[in-house]
């Protein structure tokens, strides 16, 4: 079946014999679940119920149900996300059958049963009245599984905070698009955004900076609207527990040693306080890499360790497995400056600044393993030696992944040169703040997370990929949007679907398909690039960005 505009696209897909009746949800259409799936009816009918009108209560008899449930067999051929989705009344008499390897892949058909359904599935309330309404269903059966077990977004709201109900909304679009990792980047210089009660002044002092820069670093415009926000405890418990409902792992970043000016200006004695008087910063307004590093004293270590058992019991294992511990963008010019750094270098017998940095992600890996949690770290980590069991999140382009996962860690592929979302989507100068490569919606989607160069043994490695939100020039809700779709929708196809080699992609066949997934996202509410280019007032004239074409940008 090649007509069907699924995203991302199936495994297989294979229409009802013609003499099989058609399938319909309707007022008499109820709903059966097993105990596996019964916490998944509550989401069903939010979703489903509640942009059909339809109430699909408790039913375990008739032809009208649609049954949820959990089938071994297909975790065993397909995996835990694996689903078979069939609304072939010839195969079983029931309007819609979903089965999956586990609840998770239940989960995941249940998304393509609103795709099925048409654009006003995604509605947040009927458009018309219920009572006589019957929303038809093709007749098709969908087997499918994804190609990658981290299929990610990673959302910065360190630099622009986005207010707790955006993040649930965001869990929900990449639920909607079969994604299951939320990378959570919740300290930098600019901004600490997580409640640790045993240090109340990370976010009386460090989640708010008294203006912004308004563009690039290079811009000479600002905003002078003190900016923050964080989340409560109780909001990152939401949050987490939002995630878990739809199969979705949280993990959380805590910036360390570099991107900690919030944090020292919070805490003067975190920084090198023997070459910078700490006690004079405040939480930094503008981009780019920032001198300003922890010091690598026992009081850091400890302060550190001390924010992370509060992250460990926000964030339980099962739902973060991985902590991220940011490692990336560490200038070590005050370490050099640094008696007390010099002097733990030689206590240690390190080579220099760069096994320092090692010595303290080690400190860390070892600190999360005795607590039964992974490292990962982006892909500075593995200057001066990686840790054991660290993994890798590889964003200056494939090379770092490739020697990680050759030495035998993990590694989840996210190169700026492909999947960094911040960057702009045309070459056009009517690009809002124009930043970093030119990354269209085609060049999203023949990215291809496994380097060809490994070997079987290494590939395996690869746990995924996930794609980057940086917000320095995304003030807004509605620019995150801007710069995540459609291109989301291309980057997630790549994780989740067996597509084929770059080269041989049916771009032009997604494009199709892209046609009836911009009434998804319309009906979701999503400011999304439309194909033409950007809308008026997604402009932003006069605001300098940064349209160097080949050149890494600094975040």
């Amino acid at each position: 079946m090649d007509d069907h505009t699924l995203i991302p696209a199936p495994r297989t897909i294979h229409p009802a014999p013609a003499r099989s009746a058609p399938s319909a949800l309707t007022p008499a259409t109820t709903l059966h679940t097993t105990p596996d799936t019964e916490p998944l009816a509550a989401l069903l009918r939010a979703t489903v119920g509640a942009a059909t009108g339809l109430g699909l209560s408790a039913g375990d008899a008739g032809a009208d149900r649609v049954v949820l449930r959990v089938d071994p067999g297909i975790a065993r051929r397909h995996g835990p996300e694996g689903y078979r989705l069939s609304t072939d009344r010839s195969l079983e008499d029931v309007a819609v059958l979903i089965e999956g390897g586990t609840p998770a892949g239940v989960f995941r058909g249940m998304q393509t049963l609103r795709q099925l359904l048409g654009s006003d599935a995604f509605r947040r309330a009927p458009l018309h009245p219920p009572r006589d309404a019957r929303w038809e269903l093709p007749g098709v059966t969908v087997e499918d599984a994804p190609r990658f077990g981290w299929r990610g977004l990673m959302l910065d709201v360190a630099r622009h905070f986005m207010p707790k109900d955006g993040v649930l909304r965001y869990l929900d679009l990449i639920a909607a698009h079969k994604l299951n990792v939320f990378h959570f980047h919740l300290t930098d210089d600019q901004g600490w955004r997580i409640e640790i009660k045993r240090y109340p002044r990370l976010t009386e002092v460090g989640a708010w900076r008294g203006r912004t820069k308004w563009g690039h670093r290079a811009s000479p415009l600002w905003d002078e609207k003190p900016h923050g926000g964080y989340y409560t405890q109780d909001d990152i418990r939401e949050i987490v527990a939002y995630a878990a409902e739809r199969h979705i792992r949280v993990v959380p970043e805590i910036d360390l040693p570099g991107h900690s000016q919030a944090a020292i200006a919070a805490y003067p004695e975190l920084g090198n306080t023997d070459v910078v008087d700490t006690a004079a910063l405040s939480v930094w307004d503008t981009w780019g890499v920032n001198p300003n590093v922890l010091a690598p004293t026992d009081t850091t270590l400890r302060f550190y360790e001390g924010v992370l058992e509060e992250v460990l019991d926000l964030f339980p294992e099962d739902v973060s497995p991985f902590i991220h511990i940011g490692g990336d963008e560490c200038p070590k010019e005050q370490w050099q400056k640094s008696d007390v750094a010099q002097d733990r270098i030689r206590e240690l017998g390190l080579a220099g600044e760069n096994e320092l940095q090692s010595w303290i992600i080690r400190h860390f890996d070892t600190w999360l393993a005795a607590r039964g949690r992974r490292l990962i770290g982006w892909d500075e980590i593995l200057e001066g030696g990686l840790a054991p069991g660290a993994a890798v999140s590889s964003w200056r382009g494939f090379g770092a992944g490739v020697a990680a996962a050759e030495a035998g860690h993990d590694v989840v592929m996210c190169p700026e040169q492909y999947v960094y979302l911040d960057h702009r989507q045309a070459a056009g100068e009517d690009e809002p703040v124009p930043i970093g490569f030119v990354r269209t919606l085609e060049d999203v989607y023949r990215f291809e997370p496994v380097p060809p160069q490994l070997g079987p043994e290494a590939a395996a490695h690869i746990l995924g990929t996930q794609a980057n939100v940086w917000t320095e020039v995304m003030e807004n809700q509605s620019r995150v949007d801007y710069q995540t779709f459609p291109r989301l929708a291309a980057f997630a196809e790549v994780a989740w679907s067996a597509l084929p080699a770059p080269a041989d992609r049916d771009f032009a066949g997604f494009e199709r398909r892209m046609t009836a997934h911009y009434r998804r996202l319309d009906a979701l509410g999503v400011d999304y690039r439309p194909p033409a280019g950007p809308l008026p007032w997604q402009q932003r004239p006069g605001v300098l960005g940064r349209p160097i074409e080949g050149a890494p940008p600094n975040r």
